[in-house]
């Protein structure tokens, strides 16, 4: 098994210095960013994708610190109805499968996509409650979407040799295990399985250690990222909070695509990110990484960090040292 980190909250600094920080926190692999929702400063794509001595520099960075890249990471939405959005993270996702191909890395991260409710929507369409044929037939449409672009996808990935893991969000048409290995079924797949971010399941009510052993071997990679559930919140307003709010232009919020930025969580959440071991204890997340070995004893286990409580160094340091710990606990 090997313990890293996803190095999108390190943006702020150069490739080489947020690998020495993650050698410094005791970790040995990295998940890098290709595209998508974030740009890409930590990989010089266009350089990789034409010069093989320029690939071959680029994983001795790595190497110089004994740090394996396990993965690259395109989460977006590659289905989105507006071009700026939907083309254009589609086509990192395809440019991510080559740039893997190059680099010999095996994991790619990614999303399902969400497309509109119908061929005619202009906005993004998450029914996640199906009661009247309306609903329902807004999922149908979004599957014949779906399954011909991940049909593509499947066999791009088989062709360069690259796993595809589809992280189980919210806000995709793939967001549960009955969505995956619908998904699964319908493409014939073989290298699209599942990014095992056990931070979305526990707000939707899952139990990812259940999940791991739900899913199997469809599980190729995995991330450590946690949540704090607000109890006393969820009484009142449930986990399906939609009280964000804009951030205003001059405050430079982060983009996500075309026009699109993120917003402002309530002020109370009913749940929210918290760094590894501030929302579940260790006993947790070492029967977590148990489940994992299972499936996968080589499997790679990135840290996630979006705690807004700590900064980005000490957030991480906070979680580095907490999945250390759960993973000596774990005997494996």
């Amino acid at each position: 098994m090997k313990l890293g980190a996803y190095t999108a909250c390190l943006h702020d600094r150069p490739i080489e210095q947020a690998l020495d920080l993650l050698a410094e926190l005791g970790l040995t692999s990295a998940e890098v960013n290709t595209g998508g929702f974030l740009p890409a400063p930590h990989v010089p794509i266009d350089a990789i994708l034409s010069s093989e001595d320029a690939a071959k520099d680029y994983l001795g960075v790595f190497a110089e610190r004994g740090i394996e890249l396990t993965g690259l990471n395109c989460n977006g939405n590659p289905l989105h109805p507006d071009p700026e959005v939907g083309i254009a993270h589609a086509e990192d996702l395809r440019r991510s499968i080559e740039v893997a191909s190059r680099l010999g890395v095996k994991r790619i991260v990614t999303m399902s996509g969400l497309p509109a409710g119908e061929a005619s929507g202009e906005r993004v369409n998450w029914v996640v409650n199906p009661w009247n044929t309306a609903l329902l037939e807004s999922i149908e449409y979004q599957w014949e979407v779906l399954v011909p672009f991940w049909k593509d996808i499947q066999a791009r990935a088989a062709d360069a040799d690259v796993k595809i893991a589809i992280e189980l969000h919210p806000h995709n048409t793939v967001f549960n295990p009955a969505t995956f290995l619908r998904l699964a079924e319908a493409i014939d797949s073989t290298h699209v399985g599942v990014e095992m971010d056990p931070s979305h399941l526990f707000w939707q009510g899952m139990d990812p250690v259940a999940v791991v052993e739900h899913l199997g071997e469809w599980i190729f990679h995995a991330a450590a990222k946690d949540i704090k559930i607000y109890e006393d919140s969820v009484k009142i307003n449930g986990v399906l909070d939609e009280r964000f709010t804009r951030i205003p232009a001059e405050d430079d919020p982060l983009p996500v695509g075309g026009r699109y930025t993120v917003t402002k969580w309530p002020a109370n959440p009913t749940w929210e990110f918290v760094a590894l071991g501030q929302g579940h204890d260790n006993a947790y997340w070492t029967r977590f990484l148990q489940a994992l070995h299972a499936v996968d004893p080589d499997i790679a286990v990135n840290i996630e960090h979006e705690d807004q409580h700590f900064d980005r160094v000490e957030g991480l340091r906070l979680a580095a040292d907490n999945l250390n710990a759960a993973y000596a606990a774990a005997g494996i």
